[in-house]
């Protein structure tokens, strides 16, 4: 049995006096207290152990701030961490507190955030990557809470993202390494079916996939999990029973450095044997040993963009424009340091 909740009757009783001097005490006014009655009130206050209902009480605040929701995939990930700073910061400056939660691409997990953000009262709410669109969306309509899709939607073809064009950067990515690097054995590393992959940006990496296949006639596809362990082995394997590719694109940056490190590990030289082009590296990290090169997304623009049409509440344009990526050159492909292409 749950235990009865502790009241402002009940405090108010235990000290003596009235519900209205103990919300006095407890929000500062607006009618002064004594010390002596101030003293019974907090005695009481510890004694019952109360804690104030958080939604009653900002029911009746005057606020200054309002709540959005934000769900990512992985804040450890520095394009979801990025993301994440730039609309927290945005919405700041528009009186919104921003509400986060990590969802793993788990969809369970996404439509428990998602409840439970809904029930705390946001204004908003802004999904990045989602994986359970179909019922988030459904959740959000009931409540009559707009919501804006960012990067991905799994099984929720029909609503407008805000993203980058993903087939476009596969074809960035691997055009870089046929033209600039007279590459013609290029693999592709990351999976995207759901035998391979259960929680991970699936849709993107296929995405990404279609444009490489589009530049390449006939690619080698090194199929993974999209975690850095299932990159490693896989890479690994490849290398020791296939002939070595001169040139790799990595899916996502989570496989990267475990990309970079099989190949290391089986003797290849980077970039000298095989040149390596990446997505979305961490470029605040200019001490690894190798700087990834990588088609970069322009986080501040995705971010301004989903916070304008949640807040705005212009969720229903069905013609949102691609977001141009743009490649940033690094030390794994073969360019010269810092060229700008």
């Amino acid at each position: 049995m749950t235990a009865k909740r502790t009241t402002l009757a009940d405090v108010a009783r235990r000290a003596g006096t009235s519900t209205a001097v103990v919300s006095y005490v407890l929000n500062g006014g607006p009618r002064p207290v004594s010390d002596g009655l101030r003293v019974r009130v907090v005695a009481a206050l510890d004694e019952l152990n109360y804690r104030p209902h958080r939604v009653a009480r900002a029911l009746r605040r005057a606020q200054r701030w309002n709540h959005l929701g934000l769900l990512v995939p992985d804040v450890r990930l520095p394009l979801f961490g990025n993301l994440v700073g730039h609309i927290e910061l945005a919405a700041r400056a528009r009186d919104h507190l921003t509400l986060i939660g990590n969802t793993g691409y788990d969809p369970e997990r996404e439509v428990e955030f998602a409840s439970a953000f809904v029930d705390s009262g946001i204004e908003g709410l802004i999904v990045v990557g989602g994986a359970n669109g179909a019922a988030t969306g459904e959740l959000c309509e009931r409540a009559r809470i707009p919501i804006v899709w960012v990067h991905n939607n799994r099984d929720r073809v029909d609503a407008p993202v805000v993203g980058a064009d993903h087939v476009d950067a596969g074809v960035l990515a691997t055009r870089h390494l046929v033209q600039r690097h007279s590459c013609r054995d290029i693999a592709f590393v990351g999976g995207f079916d759901p035998a391979d992959v259960e929680h991970g940006d699936r849709e993107t990496v296929a995405q990404r996939y279609a444009g490489y296949r589009s530049v390449v006639a006939a690619g080698t596809h090194i199929r993974t999990d999209l975690t850095p362990a299932g990159a490693y082995r896989a890479v690994r394997d490849h290398l020791a029973a296939q002939p070595r590719p001169d040139g790799v694109v990595v899916g996502t940056y989570g496989q990267a450095a475990a990309t970079l490190r099989a190949i290391t590990d089986a003797g290849h030289r980077i970039p000298q044997d095989i040149s390596v082009v990446g997505y979305d590296a961490d470029t605040s990290n200019t001490y690894a040993l190798l700087r990834l090169t990588a088609v970069q997304q322009p986080i501040d623009v995705i971010a301004r963009t989903a916070l304008s049409r949640v807040l705005e509440a212009d969720t229903s344009d069905t013609s949102t424009p691609a977001i141009d990526s743009h490649l940033q050159i690094g030390e794994t492909c073969g360019c010269p340091p810092g060229e700008q292409l």
